[in-house]
């Protein structure tokens, strides 16, 4: 993966964004520590993509934070300018909000703009009665885009029939 660019993601982030190693750490209003990172994920052939981490750092409560909204997609956006690969999102299970988180991310990556460039494609999965919220987003552009949508179907739909 080629690195973000951090002095032009920050003409489109409202928080400063840092890089520390593999991660893109950025500090809300609130003294919330966030951290993005991308995590290759070899099993698709012939394929580039990436898992994308949005962690709190804090561990406080995040409140309604239009600015953290606003430099999360930022960082998309620039990890797609960087890298015209495919992201692969799944929400946190450890507090059992994965739910709540998976219909966050939808409400702030659904805006007019990025429905524009990207298609978002969701999921859940059920493995021994917990339940995983996964998400792909794949420029619109990409020149192999029906085959990875047709892709991401099949494999969910072959991992729910063998549950």
């Amino acid at each position: 993966m080629k690195a973000l660019d951090t002095v032009r993601l920050q003409l489109s982030a409202p928080y400063t964004v840092v890089q520390e190693g593999e991660e893109y750490l950025f500090r809300s209003d609130n003294d919330i520590l966030y951290a993005v990172s991308f995590q290759t994920y070899n099993a698709i052939p012939g394929l580039s993509a990436y898992w994308f981490d949005l962690s709190n750092r804090s561990h406080k409560s995040s409140p309604n934070d239009t600015k953290v909204r606003e430099t999360v997609i930022a960082i998309i956006e620039e990890f797609f300018y960087q890298n015209p690969d495919i992201l692969l999102y799944m929400c946190d299970t450890a507090d059992e909000q994965q739910a709540m988180r998976a219909r966050l991310f939808l409400r702030w990556f659904n805006g007019y703009e990025q429905q524009k460039k990207y298609v978002i494609r969701t999921a859940i999965l059920k493995d021994e009665g917990i339940e995983s919220y996964i998400a792909l987003i794949v420029q619109r552009s990409h020149p192999q885009f029906d085959e990875i949508i047709t892709l991401f179907d099949t494999e969910i739909a072959m991992f729910q029939e063998n549950k």
